[in-house]
């Protein structure tokens, strides 16, 4: 088992979008587990985008080969269509579609020295009393591809809660963020600090919150005069009991 302190960095996976052979984009991505089943969670924009025309068809996802050095790494490949069908899921409520996609991954495809971590049900928050605006939170991940690329682990921005959590947004399926983020960071974890987890030395004591979409901004903001807002959407983690349901 992976050291408890390196346990949040190894959930985090990042991302390369291809067009068969033709790289398109890099990205962030994590592990969710339920059961026996492992899932990889990322933004939907990430496996297919038509406002930007972006369509890939397979995603390759750097994974760690030993628990011990490191600096040795691998890339597991998957298609993201099969006879012409999506492989993922992806959800939707009444306003729309859930910037939110969960790729199911074959144990037996897995490279047998892989290390992972990997959040579960357990982590998702299941009451609002502890959760105040204003909270600190962490998001990791790539952004810009950016990372210790000798031991490949992510990077992890700080940020807090700019809105009421529990409340969606605009009647949107996400709550805003406060804090640098870059291209690259769609498909990160939003965490918060699990004290009672960390007082029992549980191996991942984080709370799983949301999964980091986009910079949020103003249409109608001078470009000149005024600077960027510097909030994000953050979906909430709760829709994954919807995407990894059987």
């Amino acid at each position: 088992m992976t050291s408890p302190r390196l346990s949040l960095l190894l959930t985090a996976a990042r991302i390369a979008t291809f067009e068969h052979g033709r790289p398109l984009t890099n990205a962030s991505g994590f592990f969710f587990r339920r059961d026996e089943r492992l899932f990889l969670v990322t933004s939907r924009h990430v496996l297919i985008d038509a406002a930007t025309q972006h369509y890939p068809n397979r995603i390759e996802i750097e994974l760690h080969a030993s628990d011990e050095n490191l600096t040795r790494s691998t890339t597991l490949s998957a298609l993201l269509y099969e006879d012409g069908k999506a492989v993922w899921r992806q959800g939707e409520d009444a306003f729309g579609e859930v910037d939110v996609a969960v790729l199911a991954i074959d144990a037996a495809a897995l490279p047998p020295d892989h290390v992972i971590d990997a959040f579960t049900p357990a982590h998702l928050q299941q009451t609002l009393d502890d959760i105040e605006v204003g909270s600190p939170v962490l998001i990791v991940g790539f952004p810009l591809g950016f990372h210790d690329t000798v031991h490949h682990l992510p990077v992890v921005r700080q940020a807090v809660i700019a809105s009421a959590f529990g409340v969606r947004f605009q009647g949107l399926g996400y709550f805003l963020t406060d804090g640098r983020a870059h291209r690259g960071t769609s498909g990160a974890p939003v965490v918060m600090r699990d004290a009672a987890a960390a007082a029992a030395a549980a191996h991942l004591p984080w709370k799983l919150l949301g999964v980091h979409a986009a910079r949020l901004d103003m249409a109608n903001r001078d470009a000149v005069q005024d600077e960027q807002l510097g909030l994000n959407c953050a979906w909430y983690a709760d829709i994954l009991m919807t995407l990894t349901r059987d």
